[in-house]
Formats: structure tokens, sequence, C-alpha cells
């Protein structure tokens, strides 16, 4: 009786009516005795949701039961957490609005700082991997502020309350909260110390656990991915990211676009993935401000902007940041706030070498108000 109670298992009734008074006591005493009589999760989820995961991750991954449910004792529900994740402001806000949210001066100062502070690392990222530095700062500012803000909920606790009380997702985050687990025994994570997103999404460039497992890489060569505390690594492991997401060195993200006639509306997808020409995007009515070869592929894309509808046109390095964030506002803000911090770190650089001697001087309004504008 005592182990059964040990391997998870509870005797059918037929059997338990045989046991002598004297032999349940004794279980039961034992039982209360080892703690396992407690249950296994705590408030707010079910039981037989937890019993269920616990028996898969012990079969399928060699999970010791009683580790298991010693963690999820320790697991909470967080009903904030599910309010979060139904109102992303991808979803809720204009383009215009969820840009102000994510670009201003303070953040273009911080990723200014941040390059300067890390400029090594983001040549040999780019160097090794192809992708555009600009690119990694914007997703670096726009994940958390260049780590300033990496989120504040337990990774276990926000994956498992999406996983068992967020139906609409719920086969993706339990997937994630399996990763994770998995994760923090191979890495030797203690998984009830680890801090990120709402959506379970951790450290510097908010890598949900499968994304870490599959692209998070050691980028400082000290033994770890740490992606928690180390710029280097954070920085390489978006680079990797990207990479193998399909980034190709040296070409455009997207370029804003004027439109006529009746048949542009013909370009204009919600699927990122460009399918088309730019010569066909032309015969359509769309005339791109940047000079594009005619064989790039191209898709079209509206936005709501400050100052009426912006029309732009986006190509295969565009899809692949949505890769990272599946939003067309996400990747629109990761590549803007690249560009302005990238034109700013070269506006302070050519003050620096006109005016040797006074290396603190900020830029003049005039260039200040320059690089924050949206692209034109």
């Amino acid at each position: 009786m005592i182990r059964s109670f040990l391997l998870g298992l509870t005797p059918g009734k037929s059997r338990a009516r045989r046991i002598t008074k004297k032999a349940a006591l004794l279980a039961a005493s034992a039982s209360f005795t080892i703690g396992l009589s407690l249950p296994v999760h705590s408030e707010g989820f079910k039981s037989e949701d937890i019993d269920g995961f616990i028996n898969e991750l012990v079969r399928d991954e060699g999970f010791s039961r009683p580790a298991l449910e010693k963690m999820f004792k320790e697991v909470e529900f967080k009903p904030r957490i599910v309010e979060l994740i139904s109102r992303p402001a991808e979803r809720r806000l204009t383009w215009w609005e969820y840009r102000n949210l994510f670009i201003n001066d303070l953040r273009i100062d911080q990723g200014v700082e941040f390059w300067k502070k890390n400029k090594g690392i983001l040549d040999q990222a780019s160097k090794t991997y192809g992708v555009s530095q600009s690119v990694i700062i914007g997703i670096l500012g726009i994940e958390t502020g260049f780590g300033r803000n990496s989120g504040g909920f337990r990774v276990v606790d926000a994956l498992s309350t999406l996983g068992f009380g967020y139906p609409r997702r719920a086969t993706f985050f339990r997937k994630e909260l399996k990763e994770f687990l998995v994760l923090s025994r191979e890495q030797g994570f203690d998984p009830l110390s680890l801090t990120g997103s709402y959506a379970g999404a951790m450290g510097i460039p908010q890598f949900m656990p499968s994304s870490y497992r599959a692209y998070a890489i050691d980028f400082d060569k000290d033994g770890q991915a740490d992606i928690w505390k180390s710029p280097a690594d954070a920085v390489g492991s978006i680079a990797s990211y990207l990479n193998r997401h399909g980034w190709i060195e040296g070409k455009p993200v997207a370029s804003r676009a004027h439109v006529q006639g009746q048949k542009y509306s013909a370009l204009l997808s919600d699927n990122p993935r460009p399918t088309r020409s730019v010569n066909e995007a032309r015969n359509l009515g769309w005339k791109s401000q940047q000079v594009l070869p005619d064989s790039a592929r191209v898709r079209g894309l509206k936005l709501d902007g400050k100052n009426g509808v912006e029309h732009w046109l986006t190509m295969t390095n565009f899809y692949v940041i949505t890769r990272y964030n599946k939003s067309d506002l996400y990747a629109m803000a990761v590549y803007q706030l690249g560009r302005q911090v990238e034109q700013k770190m070269q506006a302070n650089q050519s003050i620096s070498k006109d005016q040797p001697a006074s290396k603190d001087q900020p830029a003049s309004k005039e260039q200040s108000q320059t690089l924050v504008q949206t692209d034109t």
C-alpha cells in the first residue's frame, strides 16, 4: 500500500475493502508522515490536469515523480496572467499607438548606450551570423528595453497557468512547460527561481523555453548560455535565431511606398511571407521609396500611421523578424527602432569627428527631431 502511494498509484475499491483496519491505519500514518497525503498542486489547478502532466513527464522524460510533486505544490495559478495574454498590445493598438509605446527618445538613447558598450559583441555576432546589428538592437529594445525589464513572473507559474488555465492555447503552453522543465534539468536551473514575461518568455531576448533549447548559444564561451545576465549570450542567441530562420545578409527589411490606381490592394496580405516580385508590385500600382531589384520578393502592408494610412513593401528579412514574434506591428517597431538607434549612433560619431574637443556635446534639437521621425 505504501509502495503504491510512492508510485503514484491508487488501489481499486474492492481491494481497499479487503485491507484490514489496522493495515489501513498504518498506511495512512506512514503516508501522512512522508507528506504524500498532501495535494500535488496548489489552488487554482485541477488535480487531473497536474497528475496527468506528471505522469507524462515521468513516462516520457524520466523525471522523478516525488520531485515533480514537490515542485507543483509550490507552483501558483496567476489569474492576472490570463488577463494579460487575452489583451496583447499587438491586437488592441493601432500602428501609431504601438509605435509610441516602444519607440521614443529614451529608448533610442538606451539603445545607443547598449550599442556602444557592446559594440565588439555586436560586430562579432553580425560577422558570424550575417544578421544586421540594428535589427538585433531593435529586438533587444522592444523585448526588454535592453534588459531593463525581462518580466517579473516566475516562468513555471506563467506556463502552468496558461497550460492548465487558458484553453485557447493550452497545448502550446503545456509543451513549453515541458520544454522548460527539461531545460531546467539540463542546465541545472532551479525551475522555481527563473522569472520572465506573463507568457513565459525568458531573459534579455525573451526566448520561450523551446527556443532556448534550439537556438540559445554560449557566445561568451563561459560554459552556459545565460540569456538572463550575459549581453553576449543574448546578442549571439538572437543572431543565431534569425540566421537559422532564413535571414539574408545585406538585404533590406522594408521600404515605405506610394500606391496608385485600383489594383494595389491585390498586393496586400495578412501573410508576412513575401511572394510577389517588385516588378509585379509596380504593375499593381506600388512605387517603392527605396531602390529595390525587380526580382526581390515583396508583400504589401497597410498600417494606420499618425497622419493617415502608411503603405509599406516588406521583404524576406521582415518575414524573418515575424518568426520571432508573429506580428506586423512588432516587426515594424523592431525595424524602425533599430534604424533610429543606428542613425543616432552615426550622428554622434559625426559630431565627435567634427568636434573632437566636445565629445559629450548632444545632438542639436534639429538633428534629434530628424532621428525620431517615421521612415519616409
